[in-house]
């Protein structure tokens, strides 16, 4: 039983997680604006969340958790990412050599963000579903 809930919200883990990690690679590129000679990075989403689905991180893969102890349970933090992360080619080159375009950025994060709220309701939708039909009538 508890196996077919993992299948069931893998799709969704692995989603919020990625989304989590774009949005972080997302700041850091608006943060980075004014550093001469920072490369803008990004993810192509999709093929990171097809290969993670594929791979099934939730269960397997990974990385082990460092244990101080022995007595401590071995545990499976999720897989490391970026690195497949992208250079982004300007539309525009700067002469200080940095490839971050503000409108673009910003037009990605908001983006980002809208996708990550969405993909949270989608899954308080279907944890919900799933607790209406195993409540008794």
């Amino acid at each position: 039983m508890i196996d077919q809930l993992d299948a069931a919200f893998n799709f969704h883990q692995q989603a919020l997680g990625l989304r989590q990690e774009r949005q972080k690679v997302l700041a850091s590129n608006i943060a980075n604006a004014d550093t001469p000679g920072y490369k803008a990075r990004d993810m192509d989403f999709a093929s990171e969340l097809r290969h993670a689905v594929s791979r099934g991180e939730s269960s397997r893969g990974g990385l082990d958790l460092a244990r101080t102890s022995a007595r401590h349970l071995a545990g499976q933090g999720p897989a490391a990412p970026g690195s497949d992360l992208l250079y982004r080619v300007p539309a525009q080159p700067s002469l200080d050599g940095n490839t971050v375009e503000m409108d673009r950025e910003r037009s990605q994060f908001a983006d980002n963000s809208v996708r990550y709220q969405a993909a949270l309701t989608l899954l308080n939708r279907r944890i919900q579903g799933l607790k209406t039909a195993m409540q008794p009538e």
